[in-house]
């Protein structure tokens, strides 16, 4: 240990950090607060939606039908077993955009998913040539 501090630069109090499933001080607390209160608090955002209050109504709204983060895509995307089968996959993407099955943030999301796919490929396929490579070179 050093004078200037209570631990060395570099060194933590808690080397292995929070533990898994600790919560903050303060929604404990509010917890505390709120603890049998659910019941009374949810009748009355309700009452307060029902009389018109359009904060209370957004409040209820927003728990009864979340807005959705994602959703379902069919889409009929071509196989991608080499390099090769790329045109055909983000062709299609573009045509699906062109004809309002996908939405430009949903072909983007997919091509994400695409292009994970293909650099799998192309790193199995380097694997098995360097491993044909070194095959070529002991014997």
């Amino acid at each position: 240990m050093t004078t200037a501090g209570k631990f060395e630069p570099g060194q933590s109090g808690n080397p292995a950090g929070k533990a898994k499933g600790t919560r903050h001080r303060t929604t404990l607390a509010m917890e505390a607060l709120l603890e049998g209160e659910a019941e009374t608090l949810t009748r009355k955002a309700i009452e307060l939606a029902c009389e018109g209050d359009t904060v209370a109504l957004r409040l209820c709204l927003d728990r009864l039908a979340p807005v959705r983060r994602d959703r379902h895509v069919i889409f009929d995307l071509p196989a991608i077993d080499t390099t090769a089968d790329l045109p055909k996959a983000t062709n299609a993407l573009l045509q699906a955009i062109a004809a309002g099955e996908l939405t430009p943030s949903e072909a983007a999301d997919i091509g994400k998913a695409v292009d994970a796919h293909v650099r799998a490929i192309e790193v199995t396929d380097l694997h098995q040539r360097l491993a044909r490579l070194e095959e070529g070179m002991q014997q």
